[in-house]
């Protein structure tokens, strides 16, 4: 559950963890990675190449825990969205496009967010592809109101260092060389005003790396948001360690929610003054009323 941090009026400050993780599939892993949720207190995961088929929801066995999916292909691809057991009643609003893509809208308090999940086209993949993709991510990020929080998470398949050209949207604390899939994403976050969220904190090697093979090693996993809510975004760091997915590391950031709770409003019986009921009052009430009233 969201950790609450203090309370002033009708504001509540609560910390929000989201997580980002490619698993390589969710057949019957799906347990497990509650287990972890619960473990490591993520509200919010986003999944990559879960393939699961088709574009529904699922209730997680008696966890409370909610699954979104869109997947069109059991062997490839395929992402999802896990919200914890305190979320999953304020999900309002869903959208998949195709199955990289996708987006829940959770509304709580007056505060309104919107997670997004994303996979984007591996290196080998032809560039029509990987352009489509961001043209996709794109739209989608233009119909939401700049007054709606955003994030993403995703394993975005690029990687690189921070240049001049974009300061302020890369942090500094990459981790390898940066490619041409990288510089499409530093594009996207430029264009859309966003920031890498695991670039602005200085961390060890082991908390930044998000794929392992062998001897190869790169950060190709990120977790974004608008530029203009920096400031609520408290930490980003990879937690190594878990062995669900092989290759890819879980990757999670912590960010504080104001939620302004609407004003319960409370009735209140009339107070009738019994003492003032004097004269033509007493006449006027007995007429409304159809009660005598006993005056001392």
């Amino acid at each position: 559950m969201m950790k609450k941090l203090g309370q002033k009026g009708r504001v509540q400050e609560s910390r929000m963890r989201l997580g980002t993780w490619n698993i390589g599939t969710l057949m019957g892993k799906s347990i497990e990675v509650v287990e972890v949720m619960v473990r490591r207190r993520i509200n919010i995961m986003c999944l990559q190449e879960t393939r699961w088929v088709g574009l529904k929801a699922k209730d997680l066995e008696n966890s409370g825990f909610k699954l979104w999916y869109s997947g069109t292909n059991r062997t490839r691809n395929c992402v999802s969205i896990i919200v914890d057991k305190t979320l999953t009643q304020d999900v309002v609003d869903v959208k998949r496009v195709g199955d990289r893509i996708m987006v829940i809208k959770i509304v709580i308090g007056q505060e309104i967010i919107n997670v997004i999940s994303a996979y984007a086209p591996q290196v080998g993949l032809d560039t029509s592809s990987k352009e489509k993709f961001w043209e996709d991510l794109g739209d989608l990020v233009q119909g939401i109101a700049q007054t709606e929080k955003l994030f993403i998470g995703g394993d975005l398949n690029g990687h690189g260092r921070e240049t001049s050209n974009y300061r302020g949207f890369h942090g500094g604390h990459g981790f390898g060389e940066r490619n041409e899939d990288g510089e499409a994403i530093l594009d996207f976050a430029m264009t859309y005003d966003l920031f890498l969220a695991n670039t602005f904190f200085k961390k060890r090697e082991e908390h930044v790396i998000t794929y392992k093979s062998g001897s190869s090693k790169t950060q190709i996993d990120f977790l974004l948001m608008r530029k203009g809510d920096r400031i609520t975004c408290k930490d980003c760091k990879v937690i190594p360690g878990e062995s669900l997915a092989n290759q890819y590391c879980l990757l999670v950031m912590d960010v504080h929610i104001k939620i302004v709770r609407k004003k319960n409003k409370t009735w209140k019986c009339p107070r009738t003054r019994w003492w003032n009921l004097k004269g033509e009052k007493t006449s006027h009430f007995q007429r409304e009323s159809n009660h005598p009233v006993w005056v001392g």
